[in-house]
């Protein structure tokens, strides 16, 4: 991936081989003061595809779904906040999964897709795996007159519109991948 796309506001580190990105990686794992870093290759190491090379990618779509009020909606999940999202199917449009995760997860029926405001990566274990997640996010319109319905075999407790102050305390109890995303959240709505 070209380093433009990976992110300028990110710290840059120069790997020179596996140990050293490995001990990257367990830095970023284990309470690193950074969320992210560039990854430049140096002597003929490209610390990028390495990581690629250890980690199954998987490409998500999710919603920054906003009501009539601007409010967000937003998922409790395994005891978390978190926003609606999944995988894109095989053979599917991005922003056409983005959709149809927030209608799934939610129960909504009118939600209309806005725009892209951004895309987040992380990475995750699952069944002994490495995983490199891509979320591309979607602003959408929903409205209140939805009934909200939790989608539960996706382990899904709560579904609900959050203001300002629900936004507060969602961001005291979510992912850190979901910071920037809920940062582009509050540009967008001032």
């Amino acid at each position: 991936m070209p380093l433009e796309q990976v992110g300028r506001d990110l710290p840059v580190v120069e790997v020179s081989g596996e140990r050293e990105l490995r001990q990257v990686v367990h830095e970023l794992e284990h309470g690193a003061a950074f969320v992210g870093v560039q990854l430049l290759p140096i002597h003929g190491f490209d610390a990028w595809a390495a990581f690629q090379a250890e980690h199954t990618f998987v490409l998500a779509a999710g919603g920054l779904v906003r009501d009539e009020t601007g409010r967000l909606l937003a998922i409790r999940r395994l005891g978390k906040w978190d926003l609606p999202k999944g995988k894109v199917e095989k053979n599917e449009a991005v922003d056409k999964a983005a959709l149809r995760e927030v209608k799934e997860e939610c129960g909504l029926k009118n939600v209309s897709l806005v725009r892209n405001v951004t895309s987040t990566w992380h990475t995750y274990e699952r069944k002994g795996k490495q995983h490199l997640k891509r979320t591309e996010w979607f602003l959408m319109q929903g409205t209140v007159k939805d009934v909200l319905i939790a989608q539960a075999e996706e382990d899904i407790e709560e579904v609900c519109w959050l203001d300002a102050q629900g936004l507060s305390i969602m961001e005291r109890d979510t992912y850190p991948s979901l910071m920037p995303v809920l940062q582009a959240w509050r540009s967008i709505n001032g």
